[in-house]
């Protein structure tokens, strides 16, 4: 049995799971999605995903395609039919179907789809690894903090990454790192502050983001919303990444260059262990 797909208002086999040529999320990439982790069967600070969901429509003058409650009962359906217990669920949002045209059609009626995923988040081997990550120009457009689906410049990112036989790549604007691929970066310095980007056109505001954040906080550390190098984060004490399918994740080298001992740090993996013990008692983080 194949998965079941959500395809604007009907629950379709992964094969019958199909939109218009059309449709301006695949000529123009005119769309935006929402990843939601899955733990225990149950959708992790699926709340907020839906309020950035919301806010990158607005951005992007796009009409919402349902209200949030008829989305989430949808959502809870998606996962009960696939019997998902741990992975995610992936959700896009497109303008719509139109003949093509530069310009926004007028009266649009906004497409849903979306689909689950099955894979393995709490118990991850990278996790006790370590990354290894390159930098690489960023040369995506200028609104990164709007989720779009257009992610060629970042798909070219990690293939480049692949390429050099590591896991990911953290790009760079001006001598600063912005974010890696599909995540948030961080280094800790010797003093143990946790150092990251400020938010701001230049990158996505994670949802991971905000909550180890918080949880930084509350364990007593200081967090610093300031660039950096990728020259100070070769000479940091650790480094991570964040992102709703990775929750904390220790990068252990970076150009080459290994971090402390080149294992993964105490403070990566002491965010990573309160973020899944936090996520596992509350969906709402």
């Amino acid at each position: 049995m194949g998965r079941t797909f959500y395809v604007n208002g009907e629950f379709v086999a992964e094969q019958n799971a199909k939109i218009s040529v059309l449709d301006r999320g695949f000529l123009f990439a005119d769309a935006v999605y929402e990843v939601s982790t899955v733990l225990k069967g149950k959708l992790i600070d699926n709340k907020a995903h839906l309020r950035r969901l919301a806010r990158s429509l607005a951005e992007l003058s796009m009409a919402p395609p349902y209200a949030d409650d008829e989305i989430l009962a949808a959502q809870m359906k998606l996962l009960e039919m696939n019997e998902i217990d741990e992975g995610l669920l992936y959700l896009q949002v497109s303008r719509g179907v139109a003949d093509r045209d530069f310009a926004y059609p007028a009266n649009a009626k906004s497409s849903l789809v979306m689909f689950t995923q099955e894979k393995s988040l709490l118990d991850s081997p990278m996790a006790k690894q370590g990354m290894h990550i390159i930098s690489i120009p960023d040369q995506r457009w200028k609104r990164r903090d709007i989720k779009t689906v257009g992610l060629l410049a970042p798909s070219m990112g990690k293939q480049a990454a692949v390429d050099a036989g590591v896991h990911d790549a953290w790009m760079v604007e001006d001598g600063l790192v912005t974010e890696g691929t599909s995540n948030n970066a961080y280094i800790v310095t010797h003093d143990k502050k946790i150092q990251t980007r400020h938010l701001g056109h230049e990158i996505l505001s994670g949802i991971t983001r905000t909550a180890v954040l918080k949880f930084a906080k509350a364990a007593g550390y200081t967090v610093v919303e300031e660039p950096f190098t990728i020259e100070a984060a070769r000479k940091a004490s650790e480094a991570f990444i964040t992102s709703a399918s990775s929750f904390v994740m220790p990068v252990v080298n970076i150009d080459g260059v290994s971090l402390g001992d080149g294992n993964p740090g105490p403070v990566s993996l002491e965010l990573r262990q309160i973020y899944i013990e936090t996520a596992l008692q509350h969906q709402d983080l």
